[in-house]
């Protein structure tokens, strides 16, 4: 009997990824991919079908990178102030964290859109007095830098 042209679900081992035509056997099909939804026939209806799919996908990617690109040109350039209680050595009394700055980016600055905690990069929180470029993390390939200026209150 003759193969058998199957779009996979979801990623199957040793076979392929989502969206993927593969080629089988009508057994292998029959009895396992189709019966528990991890694939289904490839015909020219469901062909089309991923094409108008992987194609919404791309459109959806794209309006998200340039969306992105938008509000990292709101952010470049921005410069956020903290006072705070440092002893000596300039050793804060407490700390700047991810939560701090994104509530004062989105309490004092005009951005139009909410800056999450989680999307601001930094590795421990700020615990002495300086100057410090903090990265936000917009979208997977898009980061704005933003200054924390921390200096001693009196």
């Amino acid at each position: 009997m003759k193969n058998m042209k199957v779009i996979l679900r979801q990623d199957v081992d040793k076979l392929g990824e989502t969206g993927e035509v593969v080629t089988v056997k009508p057994g292998f099909a029959r009895n396992y991919l189709l019966p528990r939804g991890f694939a289904f026939e490839a015909t020219s209806a469901n062909l089309r079908a991923i094409e108008d799919e992987r194609a919404r996908g791309e459109a959806k990617a794209k309006r998200d990178y340039l969306e992105a690109r938008r509000r990292a040109s709101k952010l470049e350039g921005i410069s956020l102030t903290f006072h705070a209680k440092a002893g000596e050595e300039s050793k804060l009394f407490g700390s700047i964290t991810t939560a701090d700055i994104a509530d004062r980016l989105n309490a004092e600055q005009d951005l139009g859109f909410e800056v999450d905690r989680r999307s601001i990069e930094l590795e421990e929180p700020i615990k002495a007095l300086g100057v410090f470029s903090v990265a936000v993390k917009l979208h997977a390939d898009v980061k704005a830098d933003v200054k924390v200026w921390v200096i001693k209150s009196e």
